[in-house]
């Protein structure tokens, strides 16, 4: 039996602008981690090889630095690395993998096919036809060559590929990179190892997305995973197990708020995330200022105990009650302002809004602080 780990979109040198600097730094450092741990899994596995279905790197400028590590990253898995370019690291003539060859950074168990060929295994008696790209965007069907390429006889046959599967992926990732849906049948691979799809995900028995091991956005397509394949022989049908890896989980959540209950529902919510979490909360509706204070002191904590947390607010309106008016105690120049910020135009009313809970959480600050002098 021979058993490969399949992987793909490990997208390094990838940003993180709509990020904090240190979540953004974090998110990166934890591509190159990941990598690292998949490495390490596939030795303690036993993987006969490491097969890396493109987008290793997410743009062509990528500092040599950055390069080494990703390298460097590789080192626990002593075995055969099988690596392609993909839309986003394409093998052009001044590109990232010319840089890399060009520093000697490519480990001696690398195969890195920057143009179509068969990498032959013979230690495994397999044989990989890859098909990298050599531009960003083709209307080709890169794969189609397989179909008459020539291997050993009773060798295992691993089409290696980047692009979208024609006809089974939503339309608007359809267009470039095109890859026939009956690949694998037309062109009699025990498996054939795609990328460009960050989620796992079956094409058909011999035909899969790995998705990237290390999820990068908020998209619900199962990312985090790498899929361990075996193979008991030419011809036969492959085994294929997904393992998740990644080190961070990405969620989107879109909350209503109108009553208590569902800002008790929000604080639950920002209360029950890890330490590994990456959230992205929409939050719509009306809170008066005490729920707005409360929900602002569990962001608060939330923000310093998530990995990121990006919250918009744009639609969540502050509806200050007028029981919440009284509390605060203002008269004179101060009941004015308020008047004024709680009867705002609708074109100034989000600014009026977050004026009016800043100066209710300083008039009930400034309160608590005189009480706790009088208690004193």
């Amino acid at each position: 039996m021979t058993l490969l780990l399949h992987t793909a979109d490990w997208q390094i040198g990838r940003t993180y602008a709509r990020f904090a600097p240190d979540d953004a730094l974090a998110l990166a450092e934890a591509r190159i981690a990941t990598v690292e741990r998949l490495a390490r899994r596939a030795a303690e596995r036993g993987a006969d090889a490491v097969l890396v279905a493109g987008d290793v790197f997410d743009a062509q400028a990528v500092s040599p630095r950055t390069m080494r590590r990703l390298f460097n990253a590789l080192a626990p898995y002593p075995g055969p690395w099988v690596m392609i370019p993909g839309n986003h690291d394409a093998a052009l003539a001044e590109g990232v993998w010319a840089q890399a060859r060009r520093l000697e950074l490519l480990p001696p168990n690398l195969h890195l096919s920057l143009q179509p060929a068969i990498v032959e295994l013979p230690e495994l008696q397999l044989a990989v036809l890859t098909a990298p790209l050599t531009q960003r965007h083709t209307y080709d069907d890169a794969t189609a060559w397989f179909d008459e390429a020539a291997t050993p006889a009773g060798w295992l046959r691993v089409g290696l590929a980047h692009g979208a599967v024609q006809g089974l992926l939503p339309e608007d990732v359809d267009a470039t990179n095109p890859i026939a849906p009956d690949r694998a049948a037309r062109a009699r691979l025990d498996y054939l190892a795609l990328g460009d799809w960050h989620g796992a995900r079956r094409i058909d028995a011999r035909s899969w997305y790995a998705g990237t091991p290390e999820p990068e956005r908020f998209k619900d397509n199962d990312p985090g995973h790498v899929l361990w394949v075996r193979l008991q022989g030419a011809g036969a049908a492959p085994q294929v197990e997904a393992e998740a890896i990644a080190r961070h989980r990405w969620r989107e959540r879109a909350l209503s708020l109108a009553v208590p209950s569902d800002v008790d529902e929000a604080i639950a919510l920002l209360q029950a995330c890890g330490a590994d979490e990456v959230l992205s909360l929409l939050l719509a509706g009306h809170v008066d200022l005490a729920a707005h204070q409360r929900l602002q002191r569990a962001l608060q904590a939330a923000q310093a105990r998530l990995r990121a947390l990006v919250v918009d607010a744009a639609q969540l309106r502050l509806a200050p009650t007028a029981e919440d008016i009284a509390a605060l105690q203002a008269d004179g120049y101060l009941g004015a302002v308020i008047a004024e910020l709680r009867d705002a135009a609708p074109e100034r009313r989000r600014t009026a809004q977050d004026a009016l809970a800043i100066l209710a959480t300083l008039l009930a600050e400034q309160r608590e602080a005189g009480a706790a002098a009088q208690r004193a």
